[in-house]
């Protein structure tokens, strides 16, 4: 892929023969890895007894998007004499190279880097640059937005967190960190502190981690020497036992060594009588998810149990004369017996089930601020103890008359734990795409031990999470590809729909990159496994969506403003209600007739107290956004559109102008030759193999077009042999020439001919008028100073271009069309597709200006490009889209990611984007209304008007619905088509190969 968008930078910049060709020169040692070395210096070298020693430097690279920027800086770098290695890391914009000083130096090398279009400074001192790294984090025990907020102050506050984001919805905390200034455990340490479990999921250095489980051993001498004996291996960085879980832990350099290297240690120990295999066990959070599920339902099922009794004798024996009379009888003066069956069912409700609401309350007390379970707490507390006082009134007292409320704390913690059991089911629900996407990936491999020919000498089945890098896996027909790698032996279609969204089979030959999860269409495939566990390009697709499904949405910063003083402002809300009530009531405002026979006005108060303290529910105001923004990004993932998290969604609804890059975006980005024209007697084959044979010494994307093209007219169309070019040239900007069969060839474009004084025929001037009106290159051939002929190369429009325009101007979004080709090709491609307005010859810098001229005319800005030569746009718009990135999803500077060649996806990111935030709204105006209309109607609003009041069960039972019902909002989001528009206009991608 990188490949694929470097040729597409070249073919964007003016002229032809922008890139030096590569020439062939004789034979090397290994060491120098750059392809420059003269004849004379190569033979100097082999005469040498010894290597000269490399030298390590290490360049700022500024301006990278993508690994196809990557590529580029490297591929260049790595033509210059000398050259060892070189790596470019465009997360952390670095390039690190390998050199030999006595055939180039560093100044040379940073000259390199700011050719290809890219500004390079020498890091003098690597030692004192500041390493970031991120750790994420699995949260248990928060309940709603005040917990999150809490966790997000104290991780802001240590020294060393540059960035903390926490999450209501994935109960997931993202941590950036400089690891020289603090740790993980200290980070993990800060927020148990703050009364939450802490568990760490990944810390953000360069190691994996697996856990094995051992059987065979007796004693603990037996796991010592197992531990010792993986200890010695290199690349082992730190190892754990567990002898009662019979679970070995280690952490590794995944380079180094590998989990089939440990099993292998681990079973040739001793008398070989110990056998391992990879833990059996599920991921953190869907393990976490699962036992929190569960815990919710036991604890509902026991208060049930108990709350179905105290419901039954305070609400419906009342109604049966002989239970009544029963429950009626006297213990102790006025004490009955229902009340005290009341209380002891109760009692354990309150204390036993009901306590995770006083944890929760004291850890959030204990660091300053207030969460749902304060009201919780509060609310039963209130009514549990105000009953207690009445029982122990009427036990002392032989003319008390009260009514105890013991069904209204059994039954408030009964229906608030069912609303959580539900609301947790739900929340597990919203994240089900990354689960998809995890299980596309194969449960076993079979992988093949060459002999040193590349025989296969013995064919194994292994557990696919024990391929490690460089191993050959085997895929038959129909089975999933085990691992990213590339082929190295067979032919095959390959169907890459599940990752890059590319409905038709791709097809598949020695040298081919494939992406593990894959499936095999037809054909036997040998592959090299290049990136293996984390590194895949899957793991790096569910990364981006747990990181997106992490990132906060700014409209979120409303409901956490609002969650800071919620809860302290409901207990006063609460407090007032009774205060009123009870003074309204002490001094006769209201008619004796409002109280109830079964109540007196002070405990008509309380009741109205409660309710409100028990209706609030600041947990479906903190859910509103991550829900739906995690929904809304998991069908976002499996359309093929990959959202960067709430903000990028939020941007995206806006939108009401998009600026396209041509090259890559509108069209192919992949030159073809479209015609051709000889303009004298000869055979074409003659012509296409001299033409062919001249440029096969080139990188252009133009000439590799004319050598695809030749090749077509050979029978050894795979390889063919191309006769010797002597004399090699290229001219930048003009064209090449060489000596072909003793005929002087010179392909290039007109100003190339003029200078080299051959005549261009009225012929030969028409077709080239006539490409130019067609937005085609034409390209002249000269043999022996001679035009024999004209090619015609034209980068054609993608498939739906047009309609995808026409699309976007039915949802009154403005399209414009920003290139750095001529006017002339540029007009011709817009007139097309249907764009009226067009920048056309406008450098990197120059898009960028124009994006920020519309956002100052007050347009909301989307980009979409390549991320190549479009970077400094891509960062300027509001919404910036890579089209076309495939595999390279996990590294680029956009923040939507369309991994198909589509589009159409751009709309669908678009719509998806508009139906996510209407989502939101919707959730907003419940979660706000229900607190609005809910609050004033338990404080007894309409009591004095129609004689409705809300119980305090009931009013938990709103409470816990309301949470239930914003997760079950966010989750209509799973059904979400793409706009009926697209299927209409039958807009079909292609894949360019």
């Amino acid at each position: 892929m990188a490949t694929k968008l470097l040729a597409l930078a070249c073919f964007r910049s003016e002229g032809y023969g922008h890139l030096s060709p590569r020439p062939h020169y004789p034979s090397m040692p290994s060491y120098p890895k750059g392809k420059g070395v003269s004849t004379q210096e190569s033979s100097s070298m082999e005469q040498g007894s010894s290597p000269p020693e490399a030298k390590a430097a290490t360049f700022s690279v500024l301006g990278m998007t993508c690994s196809a920027c990557a590529g580029s800086v490297e591929k260049a770098v790595k033509r210059l004499p000398g050259i060892r290695e070189a790596v470019v890391d465009v997360l952390n914009n670095k390039a690190q190279v390998l050199f030999y000083p006595t055939f180039v130096n560093e100044e040379t090398i940073r000259e390199t880097i700011e050719d290809v279009g890219f500004e390079a400074t020498l890091i003098e001192d690597q030692m004192n640059e500041r390493a970031t790294q991120v750790c994420r984090i699995q949260i248990n025990g928060m309940t709603c937005t005040s917990c999150s907020s809490t966790i997000e102050s104290a991780l802001q506050a240590i020294h060393g967190v540059q960035k903390a984001q926490v999450a209501l919805a994935t109960e997931e905390a993202e941590v950036q960190y400089d690891p020289k200034i603090v740790s993980y455990t200290l980070i993990l340490e800060a927020i148990e502190d703050t009364g939450f479990e802490a568990i760490l999921i990944s810390s953000g250095e360069d190691i994996s981690k697996i856990a094995l489980k051992v059987d065979g051993f007796r004693t603990d001498h037996s796991l010592r020497i197992i531990e010792e004996s993986l200890q010695a291996l290199p690349g082992v960085q730190d190892i754990n036992v567990s002898p009662e879980l019979k679970k070995i832990s280690l952490s590794y350099k995944p380079d180094m060594t590998g989990p089939r290297n440990f099993i292998n240690v681990i079973e040739s120990t001793g008398s070989k009588r110990f056998k391992a295999i990879i833990y059996p066990e599920g991921g953190v959070r869907e393990t976490h998810r699962k036992d929190e599920i569960k815990q919710y339902y036991r604890s509902f099922m026991w208060s049930l149990i108990f709350t179905i009794p105290v419901f039954l004798t305070s609400m419906v024996f009342m109604y049966i004369p002989g239970i009544k009379n029963g429950l009626d009888t006297k213990v102790v003066n006025m004490l009955s017996v229902g009340m005290v069956l009341r209380w002891v069912l109760s009692t354990p409700v309150q204390f036993i089930i009901g306590r995770r609401f006083y944890i929760g309350a004291y850890k959030a007390l204990r660091h300053g601020s207030a969460n749902m379970d304060v009201l919780i707490a509060l609310g039963t507390n209130a009514a549990y103890f105000f009953s207690v006082y009445s029982v122990l009134r009427a036990a002392t007292s032989k003319d008390f008359k009260g009514t105890d409320f013991f069904e209204t704390s059994a039954m408030l913690i009964s229906f608030i734990l069912l609303g959580k059991y539900l609301e947790v089911l739900a929340k597990g629900k919203t994240s089900e795409a990354i689960a998809k996407l995890m299980d596309l990936a194969p449960e076993t491999a079979t992988l093949l031990t060459l002999d040193s020919e590349g025989n296969v000498m013995n064919e194994e089945e292994i557990d696919s999470r024990l391929i490690q890098k460089n191993d050959v896996i085997k895929i038959i027909p129909g089975a999933k590809v085990a691992s990213d790698g590339f082929v190295i032996w067979g032919q095959s279609h390959v169907n890459e729909s599940m990752i890059t969204g590319e409905a038709r089979p791709v097809a598949k030959r020695k040298g081919d990159t494939v992406i593990g999860g894959t499936v095999n269409e037809n054909g036997v495939l040998h592959i090299k496994a290049t990136r293996v566990g984390s590194e895949s390009a899957l793991s790096q697709i569910v990364r981006l969506v747990e990181s997106a499904q992490l990132a906060k949405a700014p409209v979120q910063k409303f409901a956490d403003r609002i969650s800071k003083f919620f809860v302290p402002l409901v207990i006063i809300l609460s407090f007032s209600t009774w205060l009123a009530w009870f003074l309204a009531g002490k001094f006769h405002w209201y008619p004796k007739s409002w109280i109830p026979s079964s109540l007196d006005s002070f405990e008509l108060a309380l009741q109205f107290g409660i309710s409100v303290m028990v209706i609030a529910c600041p947990c479906a105001l903190g859910l509103a956004t991550p829900t739906a923004v995690m929904v809304g990004t998991g069908v976002g993932a499996s359309e093929g559109v990959l959202i960067k998290g709430g903000k990028a969604l939020e941007s995206a609804h806006k939108v009401n102008c998009i600026v396209f890059d041509k090259t890559g975006t509108l069209t192919v980005g992949k030159p073809v030759v479209v015609n051709r024209r000889l303009l004298r007697n000869m055979l074409l084959q003659e012509f296409l193999e001299l033409t062919a044979a001249t440029e096969v010494n080139s990188e252009h994307p133009l000439a590799k077009a004319i050598v695809e093209y030749a090749k077509k007219f050979r029978e050894d169309d795979e390889n063919p042999a191309w006769p010797e070019a002597r004399d090699f040239v290229s001219i930048t900007g003009h064209g090449v020439k060489a000596i072909v069969r003793n005929k002087e060839i010179i392909v290039g474009n007109k100003s190339l001919m003029l200078s080299h004084n051959i005549a261009i025929p009225m012929d030969a001037e028409e077709i080239l008028a006539e490409a130019e009106r067609m937005a085609q290159t034409g390209i002249l051939v000269s043999i022996d100073r001679e035009v024999v002929g004209v090619l015609a190369i034209s980068d054609p429009l993608k498939p739906g271009a047009e309609e995808a325009i026409s699309i976007l101007k039915s949802m009154k979004i403005k399209s414009i069309m920003v290139t750095g080709d001529n006017w002339g090709t540029a007009n011709s491609i817009a007139k097309e597709v249907g764009i009226e307005t067009v920048v056309a010859e406008a450098k990197p810098e120059q898009k960028s200006e124009k994006v920020k001229d519309l956002q100052a005319s007050g347009y909301i800005v989307a980009m979409v490009g390549d991320g190549i030569n479009d970077s400094p746009a891509l960062v300027a718009a509001d919404v910036g889209m890579a089209i076309g990135a495939g595999t390279d999803i996990a590294i680029e500077a956009a923040d939507i990611v369309l991994m198909k060649s589509n589009l159409e996806d751009v709309i669908t990111a678009i719509d998806l984007s508009r139906r996510t935030f209407f989502h939101i709204r919707l959730n907003y105006i419940w979660a706000l209304g229900y607190n609005l209309l809910g609050i004033p109607i338990a404080a007894g609003v309409l009591f004095p008007s129609t004689g409705f009041r809300l119980p305090p069960w009931i009013a938990g039972a709103a409470m816990a619905a309301s949470s239930v019902s914003v997760v079950c909002c966010s989750l209509l989001l799973k059904y979400y088509k793409r706009p009926k528009k697209l299927d209409n206009h039958e807009i079909r991608g292609i894949k360019i190969e």
